[in-house]
């Protein structure tokens, strides 16, 4: 599998992957191995994972980081449309930016993840950068940093509070991003933080082999989507499990809450 060591033109530095086939999911009969792995003793949490299977992925860029406060404040202030009162409540469960402070964040936490932020508003932040959110086979893969087999985005090495921000940290709230190593790519906070917004709509995996090559959403379709998205990397809230380079969870796109953000690819 391919180093990521490019950087795409835009502000943000992101990293390029070269295009790849990668295997996502694991085999019903894997089911016990992980329940042991993560002390886990519902066997049916591990059947959203289910089966093992192919997926091919274009090349593409990806963020190294999440999305900033600071960045996210540039972003709603060239567009008026997505400030904090002014999203439709069709588009949101009212918990939008809310705590932000006079339509801004508090001065501490420029560099802390944007969180508070529905699906729409993640696709249309990375849009007006030239950018999408990325795709679930996308994110996986960079989420790997070059490994087919790693149990973490570090590696397989246990999770612990120096590796990642999560339950057992005791922060409870989110960290500047890249407070922690990245992976084997160089990217950060795919494992903790927030958890991360992607293109995907929730739903089972496949078997067979999935084509997830560069898929976008037009400028305006986007904001009739109403099912649920593909959520992936595990909060400050969550348990190691989450942290799983193969977890997967699903999100409503109008469901702002302070453990969700995102970052984009192109």
């Amino acid at each position: 599998m391919p180093r990521g060591d490019g950087r795409s033109s835009s502000a943000a530095p992101m990293v390029h992957l070269s295009q790849s086939t990668i295997q996502m999911g694991i085999d019903q009969g894997e089911i016990a191995k992980f329940q042991k792995l993560f002390s886990v003793t519902v066997a049916q949490l591990f059947e959203q994972m289910v089966p093992k299977h192919d997926a091919q992925v274009g090349a593409f860029f990806i963020d190294k980081y999440l999305v900033t406060n600071s960045q996210f404040k540039k972003f709603v202030d060239r567009h008026p449309d997505w400030q904090p009162g002014k999203i439709p409540p069709r588009l949101d469960n009212g918990n939008y930016l809310k705590h932000w402070v006079q339509d801004s964040f508090a001065a501490d936490k420029g560099n802390h993840p944007v969180v508070n932020v529905n699906w729409y508003a993640a696709t249309a932040y990375c849009q007006a950068q030239g950018k999408r959110l990325p795709s679930e086979a996308e994110w996986e893969y960079a989420a790997r940093g070059g490994s087919d087999s790693r149990v973490f985005p570090w590696g397989d090495e246990p999770a612990s509070p120096k590796l990642a921000n999560y339950s057992s940290s005791k922060l409870r709230t989110t960290s500047p991003v890249g407070s922690y190593p990245p992976n084997g790519y160089g990217i950060y906070d795919m494992a903790g933080n927030v958890w991360e917004f992607l293109a995907d709509e929730w739903g089972r995996y496949r078997a067979g082999t999935s084509n997830t090559t560069n898929r976008d959403a037009s400028r305006t379709s986007f904001l009739e989507v109403r099912t649920r998205r593909v959520i992936r990397g595990g909060s400050f809230d969550g348990d190691p499990i989450n942290l799983w380079v193969e977890y997967r969870d699903s999100h409503p796109p109008d469901g702002s809450q302070a453990f969700v953000g995102f970052r984009c690819a192109k």
